[in-house]
């Protein structure tokens, strides 16, 4: 019997679902797609910056790129590159605050202020920027340095964005895949850092939070509850959760001491959820707690032991199998989060390297009731690639930022399960890796904002009849 089929028939993990998705069929499961109602063929729309074409986007719709790498701050300090998640928060007179990841690897030194960075040889960090609704820069600042592969984060209700380390490099780990050094790091990496909308960062990481690969953040404000996603390229991930000592509605701020657990389907111990799954199979879950969320190591063990010595503690009391989970957003009381390769391989499809072999699933997880679904599936990769950050539109409908190995999409995920082509990223010559990223609607719902990241990694907003389609 194979793994979709053993977990399918799992009496104690098959349950109804309610609320979004509730009744779609994943388009696996007759290996093609359903009928769309997105925005209409995309065209070359040429960049209002500076008229070069840069993204194909449906008939109506401009757009403007800013602060791109090699600009500068306004203080007069280079933007570093890699722009990588982010989130919009309302500004004064129909402006948005942004604030936006970079996610800079290895010991090649801080950016901005170097005495205000928690590690002064780490290069990545966050950056705020207020613009207009048509992606004019009014301001930009660095505004937490000194960190290492901040991937996505989460904006939370406090006026804050919690952005997260997707690593765990630091010198008392040996060297990472990419060859850095970490001895020249200062810090240990690995943590999530809280960036407040005004004002520097304090540059302290939550340690009760976990030290693994963190990728993305999402915030229950009923609960309290912080869902954080993990993106272990070689080796399974997880989805965690982590309890404050103290509601950060209450703080105004989160709090460090809390707990830290992770997810696992009931009856179920250790259940691979990575593989192809049937359609409209729903979970019940628990969750694990993780003793020991920021271990100290003995000797130095290589970079591939660190990045899983916490997952490793919640697989061990049974918790569920991921395969890379990266974006992740709460909406209405549910979590959606990304597999970026998790399903079935489609015949014709090339397995991507890695841990996971599918072209990337989307899944629910209701906070109210604990209850797990699988939303969609792809089918193959034309249709939906390797999907990475997620944001909801103001309707509900999802946005998937493609990281996927030919052209790079960003796709329209409704809530029937129709999937829609809204935006081609143009070829950039020499860097076939560009990417899109950190997806996020500004104040009213009338500019999406969204990264690319590339060599020439930049901002855009995107703005036009909204109305027509399911945004």
């Amino acid at each position: 019997m194979d793994r979709r089929h053993f977990l399918a028939r799992t009496a104690a993990a098959a349950v109804g679902f309610a609320g979004p998705f509730a009744g779609v069929a994943c388009a696996g499961e007759n290996g093609g797609a359903r009928p769309v109602r997105g925005y209409g063929p995309l065209r070359a729309v040429p960049d209002l910056r500076d008229g070069k074409v840069r993204l194909h986007l449906p008939d109506g719709f401009r757009y403007r790129s800013f602060n791109a790498v090699g600009d500068t701050f306004s203080d007069g300090s280079p933007v570093p590159g890699r722009h990588d998640g982010m989130a919009a928060f309302p500004g004064p007179r129909d402006t948005a605050y942004l604030v936006r990841n970079h996610e800079v690897n290895g010991p090649v030194g801080a950016f901005g202020d170097k005495d205000r960075a928690y590690d002064r040889m780490a290069g990545g960090g966050t950056a705020t920027l207020q613009v207009t609704r048509h992606g004019e820069v009014l301001s930009s600042r660095p505004s937490l340095t000194g960190t290492m592969m901040n991937c996505s984060g989460g904006p939370m209700p406090w006026n804050a964005w919690v952005t997260c380390e997707e690593t765990v490099n630091g010198p008392d780990v040996g060297d990472d895949f990419s060859g850095g050094d970490n001895s020249k790091l200062t810090r240990k990496h690995g943590y999530i850092f809280e960036v407040p909308l005004r004002g520097a960062a304090t540059a302290r990481p939550i340690r009760s939070a976990g030290r693994f690969a963190h990728e993305s953040a999402a915030f229950d404000p009923k609960s309290g509850a912080l869902y954080l996603t993990e993106d272990c390229f070689g080796f399974p991930s997880g989805l965690y959760r982590y309890l404050p000592p103290e509601s950060p509605l209450k703080a105004g701020r989160l709090l460090d001491g809390g707990r830290l657990q992770m997810l696992a389907v009931r009856g179920s111990p250790r259940a691979d959820l990575s593989a192809g799954q049937r359609a409209r199979t729903a979970y019940e879950t628990r969750w694990v707690d993780i003793d020991d969320p920021d271990p100290r190591f003995t000797g130095k063990p290589s970079n591939e032991e660190a990045v899983q010595a916490v997952g490793r503690q919640g697989r061990a009391k049974g918790a569920a199998i991921f395969s890379r989970l990266e974006g992740a957003i709460h909406h209405q009381g549910t979590v959606y989060f990304v597999s970026t390769q998790g399903g079935a391989t489609a015949p014709g499809d090339k397995p991507p390297s890695g841990f996971g072999k599918g072209r990337g699933q989307v899944w629910a997880y209701e906070t109210w009731s604990g209850r797990l679904k699988l939303a969609y599936e792809s089918p193959r990769s034309s249709v939906l690639d390797l999907p990475d950050n997620v944001t909801a539109s103001p309707r509900g409908t999802l946005v998937l930022c493609e990281d996927g190995d030919g052209a790079n999409y960003l796709r329209g995920l409704t809530r029937h399960g129709e999937i829609f082509d809204f935006c081609r990223l143009a070829a950039i010559e020499g860097d076939p890796g560009a990417e899109f990223a950190g997806s996020t609607f500004g104040p009213g719902g009338h500019t999406l904002y969204v990264n690319v990241q590339s060599k020439a990694g930049t901002s855009f907003a995107i703005w036009g009849p909204w109305q027509r389609g399911a945004f």
